[in-house]
């Protein structure tokens, strides 16, 4: 296989596994509310969106590990503590969210059927795929994405070239800041941690290539499909916008999506959507079922009855909180983002810079400091910030949920200053 066709499919592949549900119904209320700032809100969303997933894939590509390699500078047990916790909330409200999804907008329109019934044949199927992992890079690189493609750009396309470019006034207080919380809720960050190993593993089975051949078909692919990515959301987005006086004002999420799709696909639009649900939500969840199984795999001595026990107690997860609708999951999803998220994005930071500025010290001491400062945001989540009496007006955008990140960047700094010993492979310039 030459190297354009391998970098597309594995391309196609990261697109495909990343876009889910979250992926497909935040942007257009973004859009809808934002106004003549949805640039701004553009750039927000895709700085946590798709920048920051796109660097964890990076990491990826220098790591070559699983998700146990981001945080081991920290220590062995961080790390393992690190990883179930990720698995756990990846298994249990991301992967689950999408069949709440696809049955809210794929199912209801056309059959009176209930969400469990939805859940238990959706995670059926992707137990199926689970099981039948060696095909999972051909079959979503090859077969679904350029459907998925297809069907978006039809919907963004036709808006363009049937709207007047008029926009609303903006209803976030801080545009940016308020797109950058949203795109937590896609789950990419940590997506980006647990199906980067999918796609490691999925090369190996069926690649002899080195370590630097490896690594380059990662980041060309990284970078193309982070490309395909920001296009669409951007899209998605200004989408939403131009549509904002078609819609009543409090509308939600899937009704939104469903109305576009309504006014730019016309009669067809429940069948294009709901296909293009089934696509999207499905190979996201895939692709975190069988992360997570090839976690558990490397836990006990690539043990293969491990990996299938992951994937049943995945399908079953997904089969019981699939019967809740997505509001329902979105809210629940917040308060394990405020706190989980921040370390993620750290941790991803860390491996993508050069190693003579990551040394475990510098990983310890950051990561302290991160988690740290992420109580006080996950304490808002939960509307018990007013335990914390006055300390959240003392942390800088701490008002905007961020107040992580300059003690996290300060002591990065300081960190690497104090550092007495160069860390090992220094010379290393990834």
């Amino acid at each position: 296989m030459n190297k354009t066709k391998e970098t597309l499919i594995t391309a196609f592949a990261l697109f495909s596994l990343f876009f889910g549900a979250g992926n497909l119904i935040l942007p257009p209320l973004l859009g809808f509310k934002s106004g003549d700032l949805w640039w701004l809100v553009t750039l927000g969303f895709c700085l946590s969106a798709v920048l920051i997933p796109i660097l964890g894939i990076l990491a990826h590509a220098k790591l070559q590990g699983t998700i146990f390699d981001f945080g081991k500078k920290v220590s062995p047990t961080f790390s393992l503590v690190y990883s179930l916790i990720i698995y756990a909330i990846s298994i249990s409200l991301p992967s689950p969210r999408t069949a709440s999804v696809t049955h809210e907008i794929a199912i209801q329109p056309f059959f009176d059927t209930p969400y469990l019934l939805t859940s238990i044949i959706y995670f059926g199927l992707v137990f199926l795929f689970v099981m039948n992992r060696s095909k999972l890079l051909d079959i979503l690189g090859k077969l679904l994405t350029p459907a998925i493609i297809f069907i978006l750009l039809m919907i963004i396309g036709i808006t363009l070239f049937s709207e007047d470019f008029n926009f609303g006034i903006s209803q976030f207080k801080s545009p940016f800041t308020d797109a950058i919380l949203e795109g937590y809720q896609t789950f990419d960050a940590i997506g980006a941690v647990v199906v980067g190993g999918v796609i490691i593993v999925s090369i190996n089975l069926k690649s002899t290539a080195t370590y630097a051949d490896k690594r380059s078909l990662i980041r060309r692919a990284g970078w193309l499909g982070g490309l395909a990515l920001f296009l669409i959301y951007a899209g998605l987005i200004l989408t939403g916008a131009l549509r904002h006086n078609n819609f009543d004002g409090e509308i939600t999420r899937v009704a939104l999506l469903t109305g576009i799709s309504i006014q730019t696909l016309g009669s067809t639009a429940n069948l294009f959507l709901s296909l293009l649900v089934s696509l999207a939500c499905f190979t996201t969840a895939v692709g975190v079922v069988t992360g997570t199984a090839d976690f558990m795999k490397s836990r006990f001595r690539e043990s293969q009855l491990a990996y299938n026990i992951t994937a049943v107690v995945g399908c079953l997860l997904g089969v019981l909180m699939g019967q809740f609708d997505v509001a329902y999951i979105i809210a629940v999803a917040l308060p394990a983002l405020m706190f989980i998220y921040p370390i993620t994005i750290v941790l991803i930071v860390l491996n993508v810079v050069p190693n003579k500025w990551a040394s475990p010290f510098v990983f310890k001491a950051v990561i302290l400091m991160t988690t740290i400062f992420s109580i006080p945001d996950f304490m808002n989540s939960i509307n018990l910030g007013s335990y914390l009496g006055n300390i959240n007006p003392m942390i800088p955008l701490s008002d905007y949920s961020l107040g992580w990140v300059l003690p996290a960047l300060v002591t990065f700094i300081i960190a690497n200053l104090l550092r007495k010993t160069p860390p090992q492979n220094a010379d290393d310039p990834a």
